[in-house]
C-alpha cells in the first residue's frame, strides 16, 4: 500500500445534518494533513450516503489521503473508496477480503480481546481497540487496557487505538504502542479544526522523535 498506516491520526466522520459543513470540516483537516478519514454515517438514506462517499472520496484522493467506509462493502465499491472497516456485528471479515480484493483496506474493530485480534488478523490490514476511556459516542463500549496494544504486537498489523482519546491521555496510549489514533469528536468539535489537527499530530513527534528506529511492521 502506498500510504501506510503509522504516526498517524485516522478521523471518523461526525453524524453532521448539513452535508456542506461536512465537507468544508474534512477538508480543514485534510489541508492540515489529516491522511485516514473513515467515512460513518448511520442515519443517512442509501442515495445520500452514496452521494456524500463520492465527495469525500473525491476530496481525500485530492490530498493523497486514504478513505474507508464503515461497515458497507458495497458502499465502498460504488464511491470507489479505499477500504472498509468492520465491526464484530458487520459480516465476515473472510467475505468482505473475497469481495474487496487485496488492492483495498480491510479494518476490523477488535474492542478488547486478543483473541478477536489474532483471528482478524488473517485477513485485515489493521486491528482496531478500544474505548481506552469512556467515549460519549459510544458510551456501552467494553473498555479496553492499554497492555492489549503490547499483547497486539507480534501480531504484525498496525494498532489503531479508539475512545475517549484526548491530546492529554493520548501521549500514553502511544507509548503503549498505538500506532495510529481514531478519534470523532476530539477533531471534528474542536473550534479550529486546522489547528487542531496539527495538534494531534504533533503528538507522535513528541512520543517519537524518530520514526525511523520504529521496529513496527506496516501493510
Amino acid at each position: 500500500m502506498a500510504l501506510n498506516l503509522s504516526r498517524q491520526i485516522y478521523a471518523i466522520t461526525p453524524e453532521r445534518a448539513d452535508d456542506e459543513l461536512l465537507f468544508i470540516q474534512v477538508e480543514q483537516a485534510l489541508g492540515s494533513g489529516l491522511r485516514w478519514l473513515q467515512y460513518r454515517d448511520k442515519t443517512s438514506s442509501p442515495a445520500r450516503r452514496l452521494r456524500r462517499a463520492r465527495v469525500l472520496v473525491e476530496l481525500c484522493h485530492r490530498h493523497d489521503a486514504r478513505i474507508i467506509i464503515n461497515d458497507d462493502v458495497d458502499l465502498c465499491l460504488q464511491s470507489a473508496a479505499d477500504g472498509v472497516h468492520l465491526g464484530q456485528s458487520d459480516g465476515s471479515l473472510a467475505q468482505a477480503r473475497r469481495r474487496l480484493g487485496h488492492d483495498r483496506i480491510l479494518g476490523a474493530t477488535c474492542h478488547a480481546d486478543i483473541e478477536l485480534a489474532r483471528q482478524a488478523a488473517v485477513d485485515a490490514d489493521y486491528v482496531a481497540f478500544g474505548a481506552f476511556f469512556p467515549s460519549h459516542n459510544k458510551p456501552a463500549a467494553p473498555r479496553a487496557a492499554l497492555d492489549i496494544l503490547r499483547q497486539a504486537a507480534p501480531l504484525g498489523k498496525p494498532r489503531v487505538a479508539i475512545g475517549g482519546l484526548t491530546l492529554d491521555n493520548a501521549p500514553a496510549v502511544i507509548a503503549a504502542g498505538a500506532d495510529a489514533l481514531a478519534m470523532i469528536s476530539a477533531l471534528f468539535d474542536a473550534p479550529d479544526i486546522a489547528l487542531r489537527c496539527r495538534q494531534w499530530q504533533a503528538l507522535w513527534t513528541q512520543i517519537h522523535p524518530h520514526p525511523e528506529t520504529s521496529t513496527r511492521r506496516q501493510p
